[in-house]
């Protein structure tokens, strides 16, 4: 929103709506104004009358936008099920990279939008490095994250590293055993 010449909070409050889909509920209900939604939402909101005011890729090119949270003592007790879960995780964005019609084919239904639709937010996360296919975190991203986050005040200084929040242990190992490729 800085970016845009918005500064919190003197220009907008953060209210914690829930997922894209929610936000973009409250956001055509009129709850709310302004809302990040997301591709391809972006667009159905495009044609309901909704200015976008821009793209997070485009103004933070290294952010973090989807993780995998676990509590660490939970994990390493049960790490045969999250590898073979980062495994499958690999899988998936392997085979949606390869596969853009079937992918697309299914996610218009889960996801209640338009086959053109899809392979618009398909190309723009594959184009964007949103989606990775490994399934690998963007470590610079979540730094990003960190220091939006201390923006807002709720972290204070000295700023942790994400080493602090990541474990690839997991993904390494899920890696090793399918094979990178």
């Amino acid at each position: 929103m800085k970016v845009h010449g918005l500064e919190y909070p003197r220009d907008y409050k953060l209210l914690n709506i829930g997922s894209a889909p929610d936000r973009f509920q409250a956001l055509t209900a009129g709850q709310i104004s302004s809302a990040p939604v997301g591709v391809p939402l972006d667009l159905v909101a495009k044609k309901q009358g909704f200015n976008i005011i821009g793209y997070f890729a485009d103004d933070q090119p290294n952010f973090q936008f989807n993780v995998y949270i676990i509590k660490r003592s939970w994990a390493e007790k049960n790490r045969p099920l999250v590898v073979r879960f980062m495994k499958a995780m690999v899988a998936t964005m392997r085979w949606m990279e390869n596969n853009r019609d079937p992918a697309c084919e299914y996610l218009t239904k889960e996801m209640s939008i338009s086959m053109d639709h899809c392979r618009y937010a398909y190309d723009y996360n594959w184009k964007n490095r949103i989606w990775d296919r490994n399934a690998d975190l963007n470590v610079e991203g979540v730094r990003t994250i960190i220091n939006l986050t201390a923006d807002q005040g709720v972290l204070k200084e000295p700023l942790p590293q994400p080493s602090k929040y990541i474990d690839p242990s997991y993904l390494k190992q899920a890696l090793a055993e399918i094979g990178k490729k």
